[in-house]
């Protein structure tokens, strides 16, 4: 389905040359993209700016979902087989790159936006690691003058997470007056929107097919190499 971008837009994105990107193994598929937003009301700018990235994703050849936090828990305040974890989870076992997109409240992400994160853990039974390796893109609206507090927090949780949080973000000042009828429309903000989701489909391009061998630690191997030894000494 033809997404509603600007023809502008469209035929300029066309030039990205995908095969350029791909590793020698990679899976071939449409890049999967996981769109988190921190805010629930029913006019929620930061949902809208997700969205807007979804339709510029889809137009760059990626299967995209976004998850709804509403009815989320706290953390500690339900178990990890609530059905709203157990769909975040999977949903970020599922992607291979994530878009965060915030509102700045009090000069910080919203409380929302960082249960989501706090909700995924670095690792799960079987061996899954649901955010290690794989893109970030990250995003924030305000009802003020331009800032960067929540990117930068963003950008924190991002490494601690092990995911590849690339170089460039959007901020969108006054949002309220920005989006016309639910939609961003063309100038220096959607096209700030429109380059870090380039800039997210290119990285995850590079680095897919080649993601165990960018996570694959020295520490990690270590150990392994003990427990292998440990395991030897033990059946002698």
């Amino acid at each position: 389905m033809a997404e509603d971008l600007p023809a502008l837009v469209s035929e300029a994105l066309s030039q990205i040359d995908v095969e350029a990107l791909r590793a020698p193994d990679d899976p071939g598929h449409p890049p999967r993209i996981l769109l988190l937003y921190g805010s629930l009301r029913d006019v929620s700018y930061s949902r809208r700016a997700a969205e807007e990235s979804a339709r510029i994703l889809r137009h760059l050849g990626c299967e995209t979902r976004m998850f709804d936090p509403s009815g989320l828990p706290l953390v500690d305040d339900a178990e990890a087989d609530h059905p709203k974890v157990v769909e975040l989870r999977e949903l970020a076992t599922w992607s291979e790159g994530m878009v965060w997109s915030s509102p700045e409240r009090h000069g910080a992400m919203t409380g929302l936006m960082k249960t989501q994160i706090d909700w995924l853990p670095l690792s799960m039974k079987g061996g899954i690691r649901p955010t290690q390796g794989k893109t970030l893109a990250v995003m924030q609206v305000s009802g003020g003058s331009q800032s960067f507090n929540a990117v930068n927090q963003m950008r924190i949780l991002g490494r601690w997470m092990r995911m590849v949080t690339i170089p460039n973000q959007s901020s969108i000042p006054k949002a309220w007056l920005e989006f016309q009828d639910g939609r961003l429309p063309a100038g220096p903000f959607y096209a700030r929107v429109v380059d870090v989701m380039e800039e997210l489909v290119k990285f995850t391009w590079l680095v897919r097919g080649r993601k165990d061998y960018l996570v694959n630690r020295y520490s990690e191997r270590l150990e392994s190499v003990d427990q292998v030894h440990e395991r030897v000494s033990k059946a002698k």
